[in-house]
Protein backbone atom coordinates (compact mmCIF):
# COMPACT_ATOMS: atom_id res chain seq x y z
CA UNK A 1 0.00 0.00 0.00
CA UNK A 2 1.03 3.45 -1.03
CA UNK A 3 -0.10 6.48 1.05
CA UNK A 4 -0.42 10.01 -0.05
CA UNK A 5 -1.83 13.04 0.23
CA UNK A 6 -2.90 13.68 -3.70
CA UNK A 7 -3.15 10.81 -6.12
CA UNK A 8 -3.58 12.38 -9.95
CA UNK A 9 -5.00 10.39 -12.36
CA UNK A 10 -3.12 10.88 -15.69
CA UNK A 11 0.31 12.40 -16.91
CA UNK A 12 -1.30 14.43 -20.00
CA UNK A 13 -1.39 18.55 -20.13
CA UNK A 14 -3.72 18.41 -17.00
CA UNK A 15 -2.57 15.88 -14.89
CA UNK A 16 1.31 17.51 -14.82
CA UNK A 17 -0.30 21.00 -14.52
CA UNK A 18 -2.06 19.60 -11.28
CA UNK A 19 1.81 18.60 -10.25
CA UNK A 20 2.93 22.27 -11.17
CA UNK A 21 0.68 23.73 -8.97
CA UNK A 22 0.77 21.07 -6.00
CA UNK A 23 4.50 21.66 -5.89
CA UNK A 24 4.23 25.71 -6.07
CA UNK A 25 1.72 25.96 -3.37
CA UNK A 26 4.32 23.58 -1.47
CA UNK A 27 2.92 20.35 -1.44
CA UNK A 28 5.21 17.53 -2.53
CA UNK A 29 2.89 14.36 -0.89
CA UNK A 30 1.51 13.49 -4.25
CA UNK A 31 1.85 10.93 -7.40
CA UNK A 32 0.57 10.96 -10.49
CA UNK A 33 -0.33 7.51 -11.96
CA UNK A 34 -0.54 7.17 -16.01
CA UNK A 35 -1.96 4.07 -17.26
CA UNK A 36 0.46 4.10 -20.43
CA UNK A 37 4.18 3.24 -20.42
CA UNK A 38 5.21 7.41 -21.20
CA UNK A 39 3.61 10.58 -20.13
CA UNK A 40 1.60 12.85 -22.91
CA UNK A 41 -1.88 12.32 -22.68
CA UNK A 42 -3.75 12.60 -25.65
CA UNK A 43 -0.40 13.84 -27.83
CA UNK A 44 1.15 10.69 -26.69
CA UNK A 45 -2.22 9.06 -28.10
CA UNK A 46 -2.52 10.58 -31.90
CA UNK A 47 -0.31 9.76 -34.22
CA UNK A 48 -1.93 9.77 -36.94
CA UNK A 49 -0.34 11.32 -40.17
CA UNK A 50 -0.91 14.56 -40.16
CA UNK A 51 -1.52 15.37 -36.29
CA UNK A 52 -1.01 19.04 -35.65
CA UNK A 53 -2.59 20.81 -32.88
CA UNK A 54 -5.57 23.78 -34.00
CA UNK A 55 -4.17 26.60 -31.55
CA UNK A 56 -1.52 28.67 -31.86
CA UNK A 57 1.43 26.50 -30.36
CA UNK A 58 2.37 29.48 -28.02
CA UNK A 59 -0.71 29.37 -26.46
CA UNK A 60 -0.74 25.95 -26.15
CA UNK A 61 1.74 24.86 -23.55
CA UNK A 62 2.39 26.07 -19.71
CA UNK A 63 2.86 29.61 -18.74
CA UNK A 64 5.98 28.50 -16.76
CA UNK A 65 7.60 26.93 -19.40
CA UNK A 66 7.54 28.69 -22.86
CA UNK A 67 8.88 27.12 -25.71
CA UNK A 68 11.24 29.11 -27.81
CA UNK A 69 11.27 25.84 -30.14
CA UNK A 70 7.87 25.55 -31.57
CA UNK A 71 8.45 24.60 -35.34
CA UNK A 72 5.73 27.05 -36.13
CA UNK A 73 2.32 28.75 -35.46
CA UNK A 74 0.06 24.89 -35.15
CA UNK A 75 2.66 22.64 -33.68
CA UNK A 76 2.98 18.71 -34.88
CA UNK A 77 1.78 16.11 -32.75
CA UNK A 78 4.98 15.02 -31.81
CA UNK A 79 6.43 18.26 -30.96
CA UNK A 80 3.67 18.58 -28.29
CA UNK A 81 4.34 15.21 -26.73
CA UNK A 82 8.08 16.19 -26.80
CA UNK A 83 6.99 19.54 -25.20
CA UNK A 84 5.59 17.58 -22.16
CA UNK A 85 8.29 15.09 -21.43
CA UNK A 86 10.62 18.04 -21.36
CA UNK A 87 8.48 19.94 -18.61
CA UNK A 88 7.79 16.19 -16.81
CA UNK A 89 11.86 16.25 -16.86
CA UNK A 90 12.39 19.94 -16.07
CA UNK A 91 9.47 19.46 -13.10
CA UNK A 92 11.27 16.74 -11.90
CA UNK A 93 8.53 14.82 -11.92
CA UNK A 94 10.17 11.27 -12.80
CA UNK A 95 10.14 10.30 -9.00
CA UNK A 96 5.94 11.40 -8.54
CA UNK A 97 5.06 9.19 -11.83
CA UNK A 98 4.05 6.01 -11.71
CA UNK A 99 3.67 4.72 -15.59
CA UNK A 100 1.80 1.61 -16.47
CA UNK A 101 -0.05 1.70 -13.48
CA UNK A 102 -4.10 2.32 -14.52
CA UNK A 103 -6.39 3.63 -12.16
CA UNK A 104 -9.08 0.64 -12.39
CA UNK A 105 -11.27 1.90 -9.25
CA UNK A 106 -10.94 4.58 -6.48
CA UNK A 107 -13.40 4.31 -3.70
CA UNK A 108 -14.33 7.33 -0.87
CA UNK A 109 -13.66 5.23 2.58
CA UNK A 110 -15.96 7.14 4.71
CA UNK A 111 -14.82 6.10 7.83
CA UNK A 112 -10.81 6.73 6.92
CA UNK A 113 -11.75 9.10 5.42
CA UNK A 114 -9.47 8.68 2.55
CA UNK A 115 -9.43 7.63 -1.62
CA UNK A 116 -8.89 4.10 -1.80
CA UNK A 117 -7.54 3.24 -5.12
CA UNK A 118 -7.20 0.22 -6.87
CA UNK A 119 -4.29 0.07 -9.38
CA UNK A 120 -4.05 -3.87 -9.88
CA UNK A 121 -6.60 -6.72 -9.37
CA UNK A 122 -6.74 -8.40 -6.25
CA UNK A 123 -4.24 -11.39 -5.63
CA UNK A 124 -7.26 -13.41 -4.07
CA UNK A 125 -4.14 -15.51 -1.83
CA UNK A 126 -2.32 -12.06 -0.63
CA UNK A 127 -5.15 -9.61 -0.63
CA UNK A 128 -2.72 -7.36 -2.36
CA UNK A 129 -3.45 -5.50 -5.57
CA UNK A 130 -2.01 -2.20 -6.02
CA UNK A 131 -3.91 -0.03 -3.37
CA UNK A 132 -3.01 4.03 -3.15
CA UNK A 133 -4.51 5.56 -0.15
CA UNK A 134 -5.00 9.21 -0.70
CA UNK A 135 -6.59 12.16 1.01
CA UNK A 136 -7.40 13.70 -1.56
CA UNK A 137 -8.11 12.46 -5.57
CA UNK A 138 -7.22 14.74 -8.39
CA UNK A 139 -8.68 13.26 -11.98
CA UNK A 140 -6.92 14.33 -14.99
CA UNK A 141 -8.12 11.90 -17.54
CA UNK A 142 -8.93 13.78 -20.02
CA UNK A 143 -12.70 14.36 -22.33
CA UNK A 144 -11.46 12.72 -25.31
CA UNK A 145 -9.52 9.29 -24.49
CA UNK A 146 -11.85 6.69 -25.07
CA UNK A 147 -12.64 6.12 -28.93
CA UNK A 148 -16.05 6.02 -29.75
CA UNK A 149 -16.61 3.63 -32.17
CA UNK A 150 -19.61 3.29 -34.17
CA UNK A 151 -22.10 0.88 -34.43
CA UNK A 152 -22.51 -0.54 -38.19
CA UNK A 153 -23.50 -3.78 -39.14
CA UNK A 154 -20.96 -5.86 -40.51
CA UNK A 155 -17.85 -3.55 -39.19
CA UNK A 156 -15.98 -6.35 -37.05
CA UNK A 157 -16.47 -8.45 -40.15
CA UNK A 158 -14.40 -5.93 -42.58
CA UNK A 159 -11.61 -7.99 -43.76
CA UNK A 160 -8.76 -5.48 -44.12
CA UNK A 161 -7.28 -2.97 -41.57
CA UNK A 162 -9.53 -1.25 -39.38
CA UNK A 163 -8.68 1.30 -36.82
CA UNK A 164 -9.95 4.15 -34.99
CA UNK A 165 -7.99 7.73 -35.83
CA UNK A 166 -6.36 7.82 -32.04
CA UNK A 167 -5.20 3.85 -32.23
CA UNK A 168 -3.40 5.02 -35.49
CA UNK A 169 -1.83 1.32 -37.11
CA UNK A 170 1.37 2.26 -38.10
CA UNK A 171 1.98 -1.34 -39.15
CA UNK A 172 -0.30 -1.25 -41.82
CA UNK A 173 1.01 0.05 -45.15
CA UNK A 174 -1.51 2.02 -46.95
CA UNK A 175 0.02 3.20 -49.57
CA UNK A 176 -1.73 2.52 -53.09
CA UNK A 177 -4.82 1.34 -50.76
CA UNK A 178 -8.29 2.22 -51.33
CA UNK A 179 -9.01 3.59 -47.88
CA UNK A 180 -12.20 4.87 -46.27
CA UNK A 181 -12.66 7.82 -43.83
CA UNK A 182 -15.49 7.49 -41.69
CA UNK A 183 -15.78 11.24 -40.19
CA UNK A 184 -14.91 14.93 -41.50
CA UNK A 185 -14.13 16.24 -37.76
CA UNK A 186 -11.22 18.04 -36.58
CA UNK A 187 -9.01 14.74 -36.97
CA UNK A 188 -10.57 13.70 -40.69
CA UNK A 189 -9.69 17.33 -41.72
CA UNK A 190 -5.96 16.38 -40.94
CA UNK A 191 -5.78 12.86 -42.28
CA UNK A 192 -7.74 12.87 -45.53
CA UNK A 193 -5.31 15.54 -46.95
CA UNK A 194 -2.07 13.14 -45.75
CA UNK A 195 -3.90 9.86 -47.24
CA UNK A 196 -5.18 11.95 -50.65
CA UNK A 197 -0.99 12.02 -51.31
CA UNK A 198 -0.41 8.54 -51.11
CA UNK A 199 -3.91 6.12 -51.15
CA UNK A 200 -5.25 4.58 -54.44
CA UNK A 201 -8.14 6.38 -53.14
CA UNK A 202 -10.45 7.90 -50.53
CA UNK A 203 -13.99 7.26 -49.38
CA UNK A 204 -14.91 9.68 -47.33
CA UNK A 205 -17.99 8.88 -45.48
CA UNK A 206 -19.45 13.14 -44.06
CA UNK A 207 -22.77 12.37 -41.72
CA UNK A 208 -22.49 16.18 -41.53
CA UNK A 209 -20.31 19.08 -42.95
CA UNK A 210 -18.28 21.17 -40.97
CA UNK A 211 -17.29 25.01 -41.18
CA UNK A 212 -13.65 25.13 -41.59
CA UNK A 213 -11.82 28.39 -42.18
CA UNK A 214 -8.00 29.19 -43.17
CA UNK A 215 -5.38 28.16 -41.43
CA UNK A 216 -2.45 29.77 -42.28
CA UNK A 217 0.15 30.27 -39.55
CA UNK A 218 3.82 30.42 -40.63
CA UNK A 219 6.75 28.14 -40.05
CA UNK A 220 9.70 29.97 -37.54
CA UNK A 221 12.93 29.87 -38.86
CA UNK A 222 16.20 29.15 -36.98
CA UNK A 223 16.09 33.33 -36.29
CA UNK A 224 12.97 33.46 -35.40
CA UNK A 225 13.86 30.64 -32.48
CA UNK A 226 17.03 32.20 -31.73
CA UNK A 227 15.07 35.76 -30.75
CA UNK A 228 12.18 33.39 -28.86
CA UNK A 229 15.37 31.81 -26.55
CA UNK A 230 17.22 35.46 -26.02
CA UNK A 231 14.37 37.46 -25.82
CA UNK A 232 12.07 36.62 -23.22
CA UNK A 233 9.80 39.18 -23.84
CA UNK A 234 9.15 38.95 -27.60
CA UNK A 235 7.76 35.61 -26.56
CA UNK A 236 5.86 36.76 -23.55
CA UNK A 237 4.13 39.48 -25.84
CA UNK A 238 3.26 37.30 -28.51
CA UNK A 239 1.66 34.91 -25.82
CA UNK A 240 -0.39 38.13 -24.92
CA UNK A 241 -1.35 38.82 -28.08
CA UNK A 242 -2.28 34.91 -28.95
CA UNK A 243 -4.15 35.25 -25.88
CA UNK A 244 -6.27 38.46 -26.86
CA UNK A 245 -7.16 36.80 -30.41
CA UNK A 246 -8.80 34.51 -28.76
CA UNK A 247 -10.40 36.10 -26.36
CA UNK A 248 -11.85 37.68 -29.29
CA UNK A 249 -12.59 34.78 -31.09
CA UNK A 250 -15.40 33.83 -28.55
CA UNK A 251 -17.69 36.17 -30.09
CA UNK A 252 -18.10 34.23 -33.11
CA UNK A 253 -17.89 30.69 -31.97
CA UNK A 254 -20.64 32.00 -29.25
CA UNK A 255 -23.60 33.30 -31.25
CA UNK A 256 -22.66 37.30 -31.76
CA UNK A 257 -24.60 38.17 -34.91
CA UNK A 258 -22.27 40.16 -36.10
CA UNK A 259 -18.63 38.36 -35.37
CA UNK A 260 -20.41 34.59 -36.76
CA UNK A 261 -21.61 36.71 -40.02
CA UNK A 262 -17.88 37.76 -40.48
CA UNK A 263 -16.44 34.53 -39.86
CA UNK A 264 -19.02 32.48 -41.37
CA UNK A 265 -18.39 34.72 -44.35
CA UNK A 266 -14.82 33.66 -43.85
CA UNK A 267 -15.69 30.09 -43.92
CA UNK A 268 -17.85 30.58 -47.37
CA UNK A 269 -15.54 32.32 -49.01
CA UNK A 270 -12.89 29.62 -48.42
CA UNK A 271 -15.57 26.87 -49.55
CA UNK A 272 -15.81 28.81 -52.11
CA UNK A 273 -12.36 29.28 -53.58
CA UNK A 274 -10.93 25.61 -53.04
CA UNK A 275 -14.19 24.32 -54.34
CA UNK A 276 -15.45 24.41 -57.60
CA UNK A 277 -17.78 21.95 -58.52
CA UNK A 278 -21.32 23.29 -57.17
CA UNK A 279 -22.54 20.26 -56.33
CA UNK A 280 -20.03 19.25 -54.21
CA UNK A 281 -19.65 22.60 -52.70
CA UNK A 282 -23.49 22.10 -51.99
CA UNK A 283 -22.62 19.18 -50.16
CA UNK A 284 -19.60 20.58 -48.17
CA UNK A 285 -21.64 23.93 -46.49
CA UNK A 286 -23.09 23.20 -43.34
CA UNK A 287 -26.95 23.59 -43.04
CA UNK A 288 -26.66 24.37 -39.08
CA UNK A 289 -24.95 28.25 -37.80
CA UNK A 290 -21.67 29.17 -37.67
CA UNK A 291 -20.28 28.15 -34.07
CA UNK A 292 -22.58 25.30 -33.74
CA UNK A 293 -20.01 22.76 -34.26
CA UNK A 294 -16.25 23.22 -33.51
CA UNK A 295 -15.30 25.22 -36.18
CA UNK A 296 -11.89 23.57 -37.95
CA UNK A 297 -8.81 24.90 -39.48
CA UNK A 298 -7.53 23.64 -42.59
CA UNK A 299 -5.51 24.72 -45.87
CA UNK A 300 -5.24 22.02 -47.66
CA UNK A 301 -8.86 19.95 -46.76
CA UNK A 302 -11.23 21.08 -49.29
CA UNK A 303 -8.12 21.28 -52.21
CA UNK A 304 -8.02 17.45 -51.16
CA UNK A 305 -11.62 16.35 -51.22
CA UNK A 306 -12.30 18.55 -54.67
CA UNK A 307 -9.48 15.60 -56.02
CA UNK A 308 -9.59 13.15 -58.30
CA UNK A 309 -7.60 10.95 -55.36
CA UNK A 310 -11.05 11.74 -53.08
CA UNK A 311 -14.51 10.80 -53.02
CA UNK A 312 -16.74 12.27 -50.97
CA UNK A 313 -20.06 9.96 -49.47
CA UNK A 314 -22.03 12.85 -48.51
CA UNK A 315 -23.99 11.09 -46.24
CA UNK A 316 -23.53 7.79 -43.18
CA UNK A 317 -21.94 4.66 -43.34
CA UNK A 318 -25.04 2.73 -43.10
CA UNK A 319 -23.53 -0.94 -43.12
CA UNK A 320 -20.27 -3.26 -44.17
CA UNK A 321 -20.47 -5.93 -46.59
CA UNK A 322 -17.20 -7.75 -46.90
CA UNK A 323 -15.24 -4.94 -48.32
CA UNK A 324 -17.89 -3.42 -49.41
CA UNK A 325 -19.01 -0.07 -47.44
CA UNK A 326 -23.10 0.98 -47.77
CA UNK A 327 -23.60 4.55 -47.34
CA UNK A 328 -27.08 5.70 -46.03
CA UNK A 329 -27.47 6.69 -49.89
CA UNK A 330 -27.10 3.29 -51.10
CA UNK A 331 -23.86 4.10 -52.94
CA UNK A 332 -21.43 1.12 -52.52
CA UNK A 333 -17.84 1.68 -52.21
CA UNK A 334 -14.96 -1.04 -52.34
CA UNK A 335 -12.23 -0.84 -49.87
CA UNK A 336 -9.11 -2.25 -48.93
CA UNK A 337 -8.97 -0.20 -45.11
CA UNK A 338 -11.22 1.87 -42.77
CA UNK A 339 -10.38 4.69 -40.48
CA UNK A 340 -12.80 5.92 -38.21
CA UNK A 341 -12.25 8.84 -37.66
CA UNK A 342 -15.44 9.31 -35.51
CA UNK A 343 -14.54 11.32 -32.20
CA UNK A 344 -14.57 10.01 -28.79
CA UNK A 345 -16.69 9.40 -25.61
CA UNK A 346 -16.93 12.95 -24.47
CA UNK A 347 -20.17 13.70 -22.18
CA UNK A 348 -19.94 10.03 -20.82
CA UNK A 349 -16.86 10.06 -19.47
CA UNK A 350 -15.16 6.18 -19.16
CA UNK A 351 -13.88 6.94 -16.13
CA UNK A 352 -16.99 8.04 -14.35
CA UNK A 353 -18.01 4.66 -13.48
CA UNK A 354 -14.84 3.63 -11.77
CA UNK A 355 -15.03 6.18 -9.32
CA UNK A 356 -17.45 5.61 -5.90
CA UNK A 357 -18.06 8.08 -3.57
CA UNK A 358 -20.02 8.73 -0.52
CA UNK A 359 -23.06 6.04 -0.13
CA UNK A 360 -21.32 3.73 -2.45
CA UNK A 361 -22.72 5.88 -5.58
CA UNK A 362 -20.94 6.37 -8.77
CA UNK A 363 -19.64 9.55 -10.42
CA UNK A 364 -21.49 8.06 -13.90
CA UNK A 365 -24.78 8.15 -11.82
CA UNK A 366 -24.21 11.46 -10.51
CA UNK A 367 -23.91 12.76 -14.10
CA UNK A 368 -26.31 10.77 -15.67
CA UNK A 369 -28.44 13.49 -16.55
CA UNK A 370 -25.37 14.98 -17.54
CA UNK A 371 -22.14 16.03 -16.05
CA UNK A 372 -21.69 19.02 -13.87
CA UNK A 373 -19.39 20.37 -11.43
CA UNK A 374 -19.27 23.63 -8.83
CA UNK A 375 -16.49 25.73 -9.86
CA UNK A 376 -16.23 23.20 -13.04
CA UNK A 377 -14.20 21.13 -10.58
CA UNK A 378 -15.50 19.75 -7.86
CA UNK A 379 -18.10 17.25 -7.56
CA UNK A 380 -21.37 17.16 -4.48
CA UNK A 381 -21.18 13.54 -3.08
CA UNK A 382 -17.53 13.04 -3.89
CA UNK A 383 -15.29 14.51 -0.75
CA UNK A 384 -11.81 15.64 -1.38
CA UNK A 385 -12.10 14.81 -5.33
CA UNK A 386 -11.32 16.89 -8.03
CA UNK A 387 -11.92 16.87 -12.20
CA UNK A 388 -9.67 18.54 -14.08
CA UNK A 389 -10.79 19.33 -17.90
CA UNK A 390 -14.25 17.80 -17.31
CA UNK A 391 -17.84 19.42 -16.91
CA UNK A 392 -17.87 22.63 -18.47
CA UNK A 393 -14.00 23.21 -18.29
CA UNK A 394 -13.16 22.96 -22.04
CA UNK A 395 -13.25 26.23 -24.80
CA UNK A 396 -14.35 26.50 -28.35
CA UNK A 397 -12.20 29.61 -28.84
CA UNK A 398 -9.17 29.05 -26.74
CA UNK A 399 -6.34 26.74 -25.53
CA UNK A 400 -7.50 24.70 -23.01
CA UNK A 401 -4.35 24.56 -21.12
CA UNK A 402 -5.52 27.94 -19.97
CA UNK A 403 -8.38 26.63 -18.08
CA UNK A 404 -6.51 23.51 -16.70
CA UNK A 405 -4.16 26.48 -15.19
CA UNK A 406 -6.89 27.80 -13.65
CA UNK A 407 -8.11 24.92 -12.33
CA UNK A 408 -5.16 23.28 -11.19
CA UNK A 409 -4.48 26.71 -9.33
CA UNK A 410 -8.08 26.11 -7.61
CA UNK A 411 -7.26 22.84 -6.22
CA UNK A 412 -3.87 23.88 -4.81
CA UNK A 413 -5.40 26.76 -3.30
CA UNK A 414 -8.33 24.38 -1.87
CA UNK A 415 -6.30 22.10 -0.51
CA UNK A 416 -3.65 24.61 1.08
CA UNK A 417 -7.00 26.08 2.80
CA UNK A 418 -8.63 22.11 3.79
CA UNK A 419 -6.84 22.30 7.62
CA UNK A 420 -7.23 18.61 7.30
CA UNK A 421 -10.99 18.48 7.14
CA UNK A 422 -12.99 16.63 4.52
CA UNK A 423 -14.14 18.87 1.70
CA UNK A 424 -18.20 18.14 0.81
CA UNK A 425 -19.61 20.40 -1.78
CA UNK A 426 -22.82 21.72 -1.00
CA UNK A 427 -25.52 20.44 -3.02
CA UNK A 428 -26.71 23.92 -3.66
CA UNK A 429 -23.47 25.74 -4.88
CA UNK A 430 -23.11 23.04 -7.43
CA UNK A 431 -26.99 23.77 -8.34
CA UNK A 432 -26.58 27.12 -8.46
CA UNK A 433 -23.44 26.62 -10.37
CA UNK A 434 -25.10 24.61 -12.94
CA UNK A 435 -27.84 27.14 -13.36
CA UNK A 436 -25.09 29.44 -13.97
CA UNK A 437 -24.21 27.98 -16.79
CA UNK A 438 -27.53 27.10 -18.34
CA UNK A 439 -28.57 30.37 -18.55
CA UNK A 440 -25.34 31.77 -19.65
CA UNK A 441 -25.28 28.51 -22.38
CA UNK A 442 -28.49 29.56 -23.91
CA UNK A 443 -28.67 32.17 -26.11
CA UNK A 444 -25.27 30.31 -28.04
CA UNK A 445 -24.76 28.60 -30.74
CA UNK A 446 -23.76 25.90 -29.31
CA UNK A 447 -27.58 25.13 -27.84
CA UNK A 448 -29.40 27.12 -30.66
CA UNK A 449 -27.54 26.93 -33.72
CA UNK A 450 -29.75 23.67 -35.24
CA UNK A 451 -26.75 21.33 -34.80
CA UNK A 452 -25.88 18.01 -32.63
CA UNK A 453 -22.66 18.97 -31.18
CA UNK A 454 -20.48 16.78 -28.47
CA UNK A 455 -20.60 19.79 -26.19
CA UNK A 456 -24.00 19.44 -25.38
CA UNK A 457 -25.65 15.99 -23.30
CA UNK A 458 -28.08 13.91 -24.89
CA UNK A 459 -30.19 12.80 -21.76
CA UNK A 460 -30.33 16.47 -20.82
CA UNK A 461 -29.98 19.11 -23.82
CA UNK A 462 -27.43 20.87 -21.45
CA UNK A 463 -24.10 22.12 -22.57
CA UNK A 464 -21.77 20.16 -20.17
CA UNK A 465 -18.72 20.16 -22.17
CA UNK A 466 -17.38 23.95 -23.30
CA UNK A 467 -17.36 26.75 -20.54
CA UNK A 468 -19.82 29.49 -22.57
CA UNK A 469 -17.16 32.09 -21.93
CA UNK A 470 -14.23 33.70 -21.78
CA UNK A 471 -10.71 32.72 -20.31
CA UNK A 472 -11.05 35.85 -18.26
CA UNK A 473 -14.25 35.11 -16.84
CA UNK A 474 -13.98 31.37 -15.91
CA UNK A 475 -10.24 33.08 -13.89
CA UNK A 476 -12.17 35.37 -12.29
CA UNK A 477 -15.54 33.18 -11.73
CA UNK A 478 -13.24 30.80 -9.82
CA UNK A 479 -11.78 33.87 -8.26
CA UNK A 480 -14.91 34.61 -6.53
CA UNK A 481 -14.87 30.76 -4.63
CA UNK A 482 -14.16 31.69 -1.12
CA UNK A 483 -15.03 28.08 0.35
CA UNK A 484 -18.56 28.70 1.12
CA UNK A 485 -19.22 26.01 -1.76
CA UNK A 486 -18.04 23.34 1.44
CA UNK A 487 -20.46 22.46 3.91
CA UNK A 488 -18.97 22.80 7.61
CA UNK A 489 -17.17 20.54 9.18
CA UNK A 490 -19.54 18.11 11.14
CA UNK A 491 -18.28 19.12 14.56
CA UNK A 492 -18.38 15.16 15.26
CA UNK A 493 -16.02 14.77 12.68
CA UNK A 494 -12.43 15.41 14.17
CA UNK A 495 -10.14 17.04 12.36
CA UNK A 496 -8.16 14.95 10.11
CA UNK A 497 -4.89 12.69 11.47
CA UNK A 498 -3.01 11.02 8.94
CA UNK A 499 -2.92 7.65 9.05
CA UNK A 500 0.50 5.56 9.88
CA UNK A 501 2.31 3.86 6.45
CA UNK A 502 1.32 0.40 5.88
CA UNK A 503 -2.66 0.96 7.65
CA UNK A 504 -5.51 0.02 5.57
CA UNK A 505 -8.05 1.93 4.21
Amino acid sequence: MTRVEVAIVGAGFAGIGAAMALRRSGREDFVILERAGRAGGTWRDNTYPGVACDVPSHLYGFAAHPNPSWSGTFAKGAEIHAYLERVVEAEDLGDRLRLGTPMLSARWDGAQRVWAIRTAPVDESTGDGGLIVADALVLACGRLTEPAIPRIGGLEDFPGPIFHSARWDHSADLAGRRVAVVGTGASAVQIVPELARSAAHVSLFQRTPAWIVPRGGETYSDDDRARFLTEPAALEALRADLYAEGEARFASRAGDSAAAAEAEAVARAHLERHVADPALRAALTPDYAFGCKRVLLSDDFYPAVASDAVTLVPTALASVEGSTLVGADGTRHEVDAIVLATGFASTRQPYAELVRGEEGRTLAEHWAGGMTAFASTVVTGFPNLFVLNGPNASLGHSSSVLMIEEQAGYVARVLAGRAGRVLRVDPEAERTYTDEIARAAASTRWITGGCRNWYVDERSGRLTLLWPGTVDAFRDRLARADGSEFLPTPDREPAFEPALEGSSP
